[in-house]
């Protein structure tokens, strides 16, 4: 396994261990955790889908740039 794949599996386990110790802990209720705990994540998933969609966005423009360019290259070759 490589260090860095060791660095992201320690990260989220100290994330993990921290997240139970402190649902153990926490002055609230369960229903309240869980309140918490659901807007966290959809804080997270919100904040994930934002930073992802212009790379993915980037990504498949050169994708379909790359597969013009090939159709155009194929069709091209056939003309000879």
């Amino acid at each position: 396994m490589k260090n860095s794949d060791n660095l992201v599996l320690g990260i989220i386990a100290g994330a993990a261990a921290g997240a139970i110790l402190g649902m153990l802990f926490s002055p609230h209720s369960g229903t309240v955790n869980r309140r918490i705990i659901r807007r966290k994540g959809e804080d997270i998933a919100f904040d994930v889908t934002e930073a992802i969609a212009e790379p993915i966005e980037q990504l498949y423009d050169t994708i379909t740039d790359k597969i013009e360019m090939l159709k155009k290259q194929a069709l091209s070759g056939i003309g000879r």
